[in-house]
């Protein structure tokens, strides 16, 4: 198992910067992928960025280019760097880890940010 714990959102103007962090604890040798997901209200939860075990990055098309995705291995973390923030981008952001060999999948508590206009 492996337990993750986000941290960073919180109320920003349009235009602004947030920084969240997810700090994985557990089997953390056994990840196999780990990234960002959000859901705003009344919509799917939807792929923002994740890391492979390879180190290989993925991005949803509406945030390419504003967000970023990196990691501190000696940390196990993993941080989202958001800039240019877009109204449309409010929702509930969660943090997710892909465990092998089956790739189980576990996800944060979510974390909320919220972008005014």
């Amino acid at each position: 198992q492996v337990q993750l714990v986000e941290s960073g959102g919180g109320l920003v103007p349009a235009g602004g910067s947030l920084r969240l962090s997810c700090a994985a604890a557990g089997s953390i040798f056994s990840i196999n992928a780990m990234g960002w997901y959000r859901q705003a209200p009344g919509k799917q939860r939807e792929m923002v960025a994740t890391f492979t075990r390879s180190g290989s990055t993925t991005y949803a098309v509406s945030v390419k280019g504003r967000f970023t995705i990196s990691r501190d291995n000696a940390e196990n973390t993993v941080y989202l760097q958001m800039n240019s923030l877009k109204p449309e981008d409010t929702a509930v952001y969660y943090c997710h880890a892909d465990l092998a060999p089956l790739n189980l999948r576990y996800w944060g508590q979510g974390t909320q940010v919220t972008v005014s206009s």
